[in-house]
C-alpha cells in the first residue's frame, strides 16, 4: 500500500528522513518494502497486514511514527458554517438492516458547484495512482487516504423522496455501478436505496443513477459504518474490490464516521462552496457496542518479555496510540482499546464459549508494548518451558528409565501407528477395554481405521518387516498409548514382543522361549520394586496353555500379559507381553553398594514339599525374613521320582552368604541357613 511521506509529514514531523522512517515504522510491524522518489516527495510502500485497518491512511500511519519518535500529532479537526434550517428537513435516513449497517451518518450541502479539483488535491491523487474525477468525489477519495473511512456523495435531487433505506437486495434486483457494469443484487446482500430503488451497493461501490455531475446542485454525504463480513461477502459475490470494501472488509473504525463526514464537509465547502445545513442525521444500532478493556500487568509483562520496560514508558506508548490506560496502582492498568482498533482487538465469536476470551487477551497488549520497545532490543534467551526442558517430570522420567532397562535386556525400541485395521481388534489381548473401538473419521486406508487397544499389532507388524529382511532374532519394546474405547481416556502402556535364536557368551545359538520373557518383564519389575504374580489365562490372540495374567502383588489388581503370540507366518515363535506403564511408578535412584573384601561362602539346601506349591511362595517367604549376611539365593534344581513321595517334588536351593566386617565362619553360615529351613518348615509344611 502506496504512502506519500510528504503528506504524511503534515500530520507529525519527525525530524527523520524517510530511509529512517521507513527502518522505524518496520521495526514497530509495519513494513517499508520500498521506497520511490517522485519528484519533491517519496513514496513508501508499507506492507499493512489485514488486522490493521487504523493504519490503511495516512493520519493512522502518521499516529505510529508519533509515538516512534516522540512527537506530537498536528491534525486539527474540522469546523464549518451551518444554516439554521436542519439537515433532517431535507432528507431522511431509515435502517431496515441495522445489522449490517449499525451507524449511518448523512449531511447535506445545498448549492455546490462541481468542477475541477485544484491542482494540490490532483497531486495527492495521482501520486498515489488514482485519477481525478470532480472537486466533490476527489474530496470523498482524499479523506479516504486521510482519515481510513469511506464516504460517498449523493445528488440529493436523484434520491427518490430525498430518503436513504439501509436494506438487503431484492429478488431480481439491479444496479449499474459506477463502473458501467449491471449487477444483479440478491437478498444476502446490503444496499444502499431510495424510497424506490437501490442507488449504491453498501461499502463497495455507488450507482450511476446517483452519482455526483456537473449539473448537481444539492449533495447528500454518507459516512457509515457496515459489517465486515457483509462487504466480504457482497464484493466477493459480485466479484468487486474497491478502496472502500478494502478497509470495510478488514473492520474500519465505527466511530469515525461523524469526524469523517465535517473533514469531508469542510473541504467541499472550501473547493465547491454551498451552504451546510444544520446538524447531520446519525442513525445507530444501540444494540452494538465498539468498547473493548482488558488489564495489563506490568510485572507480567516485564516477565513476559525477559526485558525492563518502564511503566512510564508503557503509559507513554499506549496513550499515543489512542489506548486509555486508568492506573490501578502498582504497575496495573484498566486498559480501553481505542474504536480503531476495535476489530484487531474484539473477541473471536467463532471459537467455542469455553476458548472464547472474556475481552482483550493480555498478550495483545503486551505485544504492543513490545513492538514499540523494539524486538531487536529484548535480550536472547531460551524460553522456559514445562517438561523436560524444565527438569524431568515424572511420566519423562519412568518412560526414560523403562527404555534404559529393556535396552540393557536387548531390545531395541519401536515407534509405531496408534491406528490399525478392524481385523486386528479381536486378534490380540488388550489390557483395558470398554465398548467398540475409536474409529477415524479420515482413515489413511483401510489399514488403519480404529485407534489402537493394545501395541501388539504395530509390534508384530515391526517384528514382521524385519524378519522378512533376514532378522534371525527378535527383540522389540514400544511405549505408547491405547484407547480403550467408549468413554475412557487413553491409557500408557509398555510392549514386548521377542522370538528367534541369538548367541551366548560361549559362542551357542540359544533359542528365545516364554521363560525368557518372563525373566525380562519380572526383571522390569524389580526394577521398579513391584512384584508380578503371573495367573494362567486363555487370552485371544495367544497360543492355549501359554497366555497369563499379569497382576501386582502389592495391589492384587491386573496389571498386564503375557504369553506366547498365535501367528504361523514366523520361522519361530513370537512372544509378547503388555503391562501398564502406571503400574511402574518411579523407581527409587540405585545405589552402589561396593563389594566386600571377605570371601563368600555357599550353601545349598534340599527340602520335600507339596508339588502344588509354586516358587513364588517360597521365593516370597525367604525374602521376608532373609539373614542380613545372605546376598542371594535361588532354585538350583527340582526332582520328582524314586524316593520322593507321590504328589511332592524335592527342592534344591542355593544360597550366598558375604558379610561386609569379616570373614564368616561355616558355623554362622549353617546357623543362617537352619533358619530358613526352620521357617519354611513352619510355614509352608515343608520337611528336610
Amino acid at each position: 500500500m502506496l504512502f506519500s511521506f510528504e503528506w504524511l509529514c503534515r500530520y507529525v514531523e519527525p525530524e527523520a528522513d524517510v530511509s529512517t522512517v521507513a527502518e522505524r515504522l518496520t521495526a514497530a510491524g509495519l513494513a517499508v518494502e520500498g521506497l520511490e522518489p517522485r519528484g519533491s516527495d517519496t513514496l513508501m510502500d508499507v506492507d499493512v497486514t489485514t488486522n490493521r485497518p487504523d493504519c490503511m491512511n495516512h493520519l493512522g500511519l502518521a499516529r505510529e511514527v508519533a509515538v516512534a519518535f516522540d512527537k506530537p500529532m498536528k491534525f486539527q479537526e474540522a469546523v464549518s458554517p451551518e444554516l439554521t434550517r436542519a439537515t433532517s428537513d431535507a432528507a431522511a435516513v431509515e435502517l431496515e438492516d441495522a445489522t449490517g449497517c449499525p451507524r449511518y451518518v448523512a449531511r447535506v450541502i445545498e448549492g455546490v458547484r462541481v468542477g475541477p479539483s485544484p491542482d494540490w488535491l490532483v497531486a495527492r491523487l495521482e501520486g498515489l495512482g488514482m485519477r481525478s474525477i470532480n472537486n466533490v468525489v476527489d474530496i470523498s477519495n482524499f479523506v479516504l487516504w486521510e482519515l481510513g473511512q469511506p464516504t460517498h456523495a449523493f445528488d440529493l435531487d436523484k434520491l427518490a423522496e430525498r430518503r436513504i433505506v439501509v436494506r438487503r437486495g431484492l429478488g431480481g434486483e439491479t444496479l449499474v455501478t459506477l463502473d458501467g457494469e449491471r449487477r444483479e443484487l440478491d437478498p444476502e446482500m446490503l444496499v444502499i436505496a431510495d424510497a424506490e430503488r437501490a442507488v449504491a451497493v453498501a461499502g463497495v461501490m455507488g450507482g450511476q443513477d446517483s452519482e455526483v455531475t456537473s449539473q448537481t446542485v444539492d449533495i447528500l454525504l454518507e459516512s457509515a459504518h457496515f459489517d465486515p463480513t457483509r462487504v466480504r461477502e457482497t464484493a466477493k459475490r459480485l466479484e468487486l474490490h474497491t478502496d472502500a470494501s478494502h478497509r470495510f472488509e478488514r473492520g474500519a473504525d465505527p466511530e469515525v464516521c461523524r469526524r469523517a463526514a465535517d473533514r469531508v464537509v469542510a473541504l467541499v465547502l472550501e473547493l465547491a462552496g454551498g451552504e451546510l445545513l444544520q446538524g447531520a442525521i446519525d442513525v445507530r444500532n444501540d444494540d452494538l457496542t465498539w468498547e473493548l478493556s482488558g488489564e495489563l500487568d506490568l510485572a507480567r509483562l516485564v516477565r513476559f518479555a525477559g526485558t525492563e520496560i518502564a511503566g512510564d514508558q508503557v503509559e507513554g506508548w499506549m496513550a499515543g496510540l489512542g489506548f486509555d490506560l486508568q492506573s490501578q496502582g502498582a504497575g496495573l492498568w484498566q486498559v480501553q482499546v481505542p474504536s480503531w482498533r476495535y476489530y484487531d482487538f474484539k473477541p473471536d465469536p467463532s471459537l467455542p464459549a469455553g476458548q472464547r476470551q472474556p475481552e482483550v487477551w493480555e498478550a495483545d497488549l503486551f505485544e504492543e508494548v513490545l513492538r514499540l520497545h523494539g524486538f531487536d532490543d529484548i535480550p536472547s534467551r531460551l524460553p522456559s518451558l514445562a517438561g523436560p526442558d524444565a527438569g524431568s517430570s515424572e511420566g519423562h522420567q519412568r518412560r526414560e528409565e523403562i527404555r534404559w532397562h529393556l535396552a540393557a535386556c536387548g531390545f531395541v525400541e519401536a515407534v509405531t501407528y496408534s491406528f490399525h485395521g478392524a481385523e486386528s481388534t479381536d486378534a490380540f489381548p488388550v489390557l483395558a477395554c470398554n465398548g467398540e473401538p475409536l474409529k477415524l473419521s479420515n482413515p489413511l486406508s483401510e489399514l488403519y481405521v480404529v485407534m489402537r487397544r493394545t501395541l501388539l499389532p504395530g509390534l508384530e507388524a515391526t517384528a514382521a518387516y524385519n524378519q522378512r529382511r533376514g532378522a534371525g532374532s527378535i527383540r522389540l519394546f514400544e511405549i505408547g498409548h491405547v484407547f480403550p474405547g467408549g468413554t475412557a481416556s487413553e491409557v500408557e502402556t509398555v510392549g514386548l514382543i521377542a522370538g528367534g535364536s541369538s548367541e551366548t557368551p560361549w559362542n551357542r545359538s540359544q533359542e528365545f522361549d516364554l521363560f525368557d520373557l518372563k525373566g525380562v518383564v519380572e526383571s522390569l519389575g524389580e526394577r521398579f520394586n513391584v512384584r508380578f504374580l503371573a495367573r494362567p489365562a486363555d487370552l485371544p490372540g495367544l497360543v492355549s496353555g501359554t497366555g497369563s495374567e499379569l497382576v501386582s502383588e502389592e495391589t492384587g489388581k491386573a496389571a498386564g500379559f503375557m504369553g506366547q503370540l498365535v501367528d504361523d507366518s514366523f520361522p519361530f515363535p513370537l512372544y509378547v507381553a503388555e503391562m501398564k506403564s502406571s503400574v511402574l511408578g518411579i523407581s527409587e535412584v540405585s545405589r552402589v553398594r561396593p563389594p566386600s573384601r571377605f570371601p563368600s561362602v555357599e550353601a545349598d539346601l534340599t527340602l520335600t514339599h507339596d508339588s502344588e506349591i509354586p516358587w513364588r511362595e517360597i521365593e516370597s517367604e525367604i525374602a521376608r525374613t532373609k539373614p542380613a549376611d545372605l546376598m542371594s539365593f535361588g532354585l538350583k534344581g527340582r526332582y520328582q521320582g524314586e524316593g520322593v513321595p507321590a504328589g511332592a517334588v524335592n527342592t534344591t536351593l542355593y544360597f550366598l552368604y558375604n558379610a561386609s566386617d569379616r570373614s564368616l565362619t561355616q558355623e554362622e553360615v549353617n546357623q543362617q541357613t537352619e533358619a530358613i529351613r526352620q521357617q519354611l518348615e513352619d510355614s509352608l509344611g515343608w520337611k528336610r
